[in-house]
């Protein structure tokens, strides 16, 4: 029961790590606790960096044959804006990374288990339904989980926590998890049977005290979002709420939302708070955190997939770097992670400050907003580091001096 290293976690971060690990010859135990992968409302959407990760990793290939499906084009709607100026203003979004189309989306519980199964297939050792009871680290890392009725201990050099929000490994490793406030309700669902919406575009929109964001997945299907002030908490609750959800997609100014109020709900509708959370650092002696285990950023950015994968790039190439009987230094990895987290919570709260306040202030906020960034593109330079990756954009971006100019606070 000794390996290399024991992942805590099968979901994408952790199956991305086992196959990668495995495939470089190291002996890997993945624990994963569910015995079929569900509908999360969460995790579909890879942002063009996020996608150049999966190549780097080796893993874009696999995605794709598994019916991973790229998103073209970028639509930004407002009440402010004639719908027919923001569809001729579409954004191309194969401009954010060398050879990437744009955005790859694919199914969550279909691409964990594509993961999940490339990990067994490059020799990891897979486990499922396993319940872990006890997480050690330190100088002698273990872990102690239950399956098919036999408790085992499991001995490795490290110990990744790959397993999410509720993170054993984090608890275990005494890590705080910092979380700021709760900006705004984020309701999501899958619906299928969509016609009339373009299979290739995204898009985002706000109109009375209604955000929304659409992410085609292919062959009809569409994983629509919307976000709705925090005094609304049981807005979209109980029987008929997602009829009552998708009918708030009907739109003056997005008219092709009809097409997605149109559409059959194939999933659960889950609503959560849209808020950033994050670690002072990622590791400990004998334990590392990976994905949303090491904090998350705000979903209105949609880079849960992008933020993991890279995780998993930075610290698979330290573990690969490393020679047999070294401790690897995570220092680099918590750095630069702890640094692209700064920037994306700075970005997240720009793009919720824009596109999901309401009322007539934050109405007007919008116009102006979009009125200035036709004359000054810099304006949305926070869209770029979400697009192209934290660091595409200069360092001046993220400054409360780029938040007042974006606000139009400067004369405030």
């Amino acid at each position: 029961m000794t390996y290399d290293l024991v992942i805590v976690g099968g979901g994408i971060g952790g199956s991305a790590l086992a196959a990668v690990m495995a495939r470089a010859g190291r002996k890997v135990l993945l624990l994963e606790k569910s015995e079929h992968y569900e509908d999360r409302v969460r995790g579909e959407w890879i942002a063009p960096w996020g996608v150049t990760e999966t190549k780097r990793l080796g893993l874009y290939d696999l995605l794709m044959s598994a019916g991973g499906h790229h998103i073209t084009d970028h639509v930004t709607y407002d009440e402010s804006l004639e719908p027919a100026a923001c569809e001729a203003g579409a954004l191309p979004l194969g401009i954010f990374a060398p050879d990437v189309p744009g955005p790859l989306c694919l199914g969550h519980p279909l691409h964990c288990q594509t993961l999940y199964d490339a990990a067994t297939a490059a020799g990891a050792e897979t486990l499922r339904p396993a319940l872990v009871e006890a997480v050690t680290l330190g100088a002698h890392p273990s872990v102690t989980y239950t399956h098919n009725d036999e408790r085992k201990t499991a001995f490795a050099p490290l110990i990744v926590g790959a397993e999410g929000r509720q993170s054993e490994v984090r608890a275990a490793a005494g890590i705080p998890l910092h979380q700021d406030k709760p900006h705004h309700w984020f309701a999501g669902l899958l619906i299928e049977n969509v016609r009339g919406w373009n299979p290739t575009r995204q898009a985002i929109g706000t109109e009375d005290n209604f955000g929304f964001l659409a992410f085609p997945q292919g062959e009809g299907r569409v994983r629509v979002y919307g976000g709705y002030p925090l005094e609304q908490k049981g807005r979209f609750a109980g029987a008929g709420g997602a009829r009552r959800f998708l009918d708030a997609f009907r739109m003056s100014c997005a008219p092709d939302n009809a097409a997605l109020a149109d559409g059959t709900p194939a999933g659960p509708l889950f609503s959560y708070f849209n808020n950033d959370s994050w670690t002072d650092l990622p590791c400990s002696e004998g334990g590392v955190l990976i994905g949303d285990a090491a904090g998350w950023n705000d979903p209105i950015n949609g880079l849960g997939l992008s933020i993991t994968y890279r995780d998993v790039r930075l610290v698979s190439d330290i573990l690969k770097q490393t020679p047999a009987g070294q401790v690897p230094d995570f220092a680099p990895y918590a750095e630069e992670r702890a640094e692209r987290m700064r920037r994306l919570r700075f970005a997240g709260q720009l793009q919720a400050a824009l596109d999901m306040e309401f009322g007539e202030a934050a109405r007007e906020r919008r116009r102006q907003y979009h009125e200035r960034k036709a004359a000054d593109p810099t304006l949305g330079l926070h869209g770029v580091a979400i697009m192209a990756g934290p660091e595409s954009a200069p360092p001046e971006i993220f400054t409360e001096a780029h938040r007042a100019r974006v606000l139009g606070l400067e004369t405030a």
